[in-house]
């Protein structure tokens, strides 16, 4: 993963694999900036306020408007939202008619890899984790790559924003926001870092007649986990107080270390710790630790969050779901365990956003984040609090909620253009925008669809046997 800021460190295979591929996507992106300054576009460039009419409105933060008006500025800005009746439009704006359709937020998915791999079951397109258990410099936006397969397939589903997220095990990295769609990952990025993550160390005992380690012996490797973590932020708070000493008298020179100044946001709360973390065991025990040493949390996956769902309540703690389709965690679960859990939190007063999921295989199902949150909605969780968990929730988990989320004055104009309710698996996103630039729905997927839907039919053989319709006894079709 492409990630280190400055410094030396020793590079590994995937980052130097990176790295080339970076490398290699230079001369072709020489040739498009040239191409673009004879006389293209680019997508930053300014462009004529633009009024869209005739769909039904939905702001999300506010109310429905049927039909309404949305009035986008030159900037790429929201300048007015209203009823079609009561909203001006101002004279030179360029008008488009969008009867018929719904117009919504586009939606953020809170927890992916996109962009950081392609085809999962090959490693060379593989740059979602690094090797190591302690990562916290890794910067997994730094490693995107704009030209993804995928990225184009995820915009086609109506998401016009995701969180790239490092995996790995213990300390993973840093996280950030980016727009699907520029040209680089910096045109991309929003916001960066947005989290640093960790991935909870397993709190479970083996107490099976096949263990292999002892029950104490598994105690004492769990509590030195633990105490370890505890080491970890003690060694980083040692370092940020030492490094704001420097240059008085009386005190020793510290060098730069990019592992512990990773850690300086989040120990200054401007950004949060995002604990990665299914069983409830796991989950108590992140509490403890973020609370002990004064740490903002978020919790991503969250299986078994509704069994703590009033100590996240009562500690404000968000939940980012990413399994909503997922089998069950135990045996004594219902089937329907992941399906209805956002349901549960949302009830018990957590604040829940639904995501994809991040991992190599789980970007290529970024484009049904709708679909989660319509099965959430099928098994208890409201219609309106399932569209805010994919829209303007994580928005506000992220950091982004007076930039985006809503349709609302002042916001960037992140829109998409449905045949009908977002969350229904039969709707089809029909246009998009984002910053007010509307952008393309093609993809992998509609290329393939159009190449072979006008492939000719094969000649018929002389003679050929034809297939009959009238399926015989046992339900099969004979030939004639």
């Amino acid at each position: 993963m492409q990630a280190f800021e400055s410094g030396s460190w020793g590079a590994p295979r995937c980052l130097q694999r990176t790295r080339a591929r970076h490398l290699a996507a230079l001369g072709l992106a020489a040739l498009a900036l040239a191409a673009l300054a004879i006389g293209g576009a680019s997508p930053g460039d300014a462009q004529a306020a633009q009024a869209l009419v005739g769909a039904t409105v939905i702001t999300v933060s506010g109310a429905v408007h049927d039909p309404g008006v949305v009035v986008i500025g030159d900037d790429g800005a929201i300048a007015a939202v209203g009823p079609a009746a009561s909203t001006t439009v101002p004279p030179g704006a360029v008008r488009i008619d969008l009867h018929g359709l719904r117009l919504y937020p586009g939606m953020i998915d809170a927890m992916t890899s996109l962009g950081l791999t392609e085809v999962a079951a090959v490693a060379a397109t593989n740059d979602v984790g690094d090797i190591g258990d302690l990562n916290p410099h890794l910067r997994a936006y730094a490693a995107v790559n704009p030209d993804s397969e995928l990225i184009p397939v995820a915009r086609a589903g109506g998401i016009t924003h995701a969180l790239v997220a490092p995996g790995g095990a213990l300390l993973r990295g840093t996280s950030g926001l980016i727009a699907l769609d520029g040209w680089t990952w910096e045109t991309m990025l929003v916001k960066g870092p947005v989290a640093l993550h960790v991935g909870w160390p397993s709190m479970q005992l083996d107490r099976s007649p096949q263990a292999q380690i002892p029950i104490k012996k598994q105690l004492e490797q769990r509590a030195e986990r633990l105490r370890h973590l505890d080491q970890l932020v003690d060694e980083a708070r040692a370092y940020a107080q030492a490094r704001a000493t420097m240059g008085q008298k009386d005190t020793e020179r510290h060098d730069e270390d990019l592992r512990y100044d990773a850690w300086g946001p989040v120990l200054r709360k401007e950004i949060p710790v995002m604990i990665h973390a299914d069983g409830e065991r796991e989950i108590g025990a992140a509490l403890d630790w973020c609370a002990r040493h004064d740490l903002r949390m978020v919790l991503a996956g969250g299986r078994e969050a509704d069994h703590v769902a009033p100590r996240l309540a009562h500690a404000g703690v968000p939940v980012i779901i990413d399994g909503v389709t997922g089998l069950p965690g135990r045996d004594t679960d219902p089937y329907d365990a992941n399906y209805g859990l956002a349901g549960r939190l949302q009830a018990a007063g957590v604040k829940v956003a639904i995501a994809s999921g991040a991992g190599a295989f789980a970007a290529a199902g970024v484009r049904n984040l709708p679909d989660l949150a319509g099965m959430s909605v099928a098994f208890g969780l409201p219609a309106d609090a399932a569209l805010r968990a994919v829209t303007l929730t994580p928005a506000e988990i992220l950091g982004v909620a007076e930039r985006m989320g809503s349709i609302e004055p002042g916001k960037q104009a992140h829109l998409i253009a449905t045949d009908g309710d977002l969350l229904d698996i039969r709707t089809r996103v029909l246009r998009m925008w984002i910053g007010g630039k509307e952008v393309s729905l093609e993809s992998r997927h509609t290329r393939l669809w159009e190449k072979y839907r006008a492939r000719p039919a094969p000649p018929k053989a002389a003679g050929a046997a034809r297939a009959s319709a009238r399926p015989d006894r046992t339900g099969r079709h004979a030939l004639q």
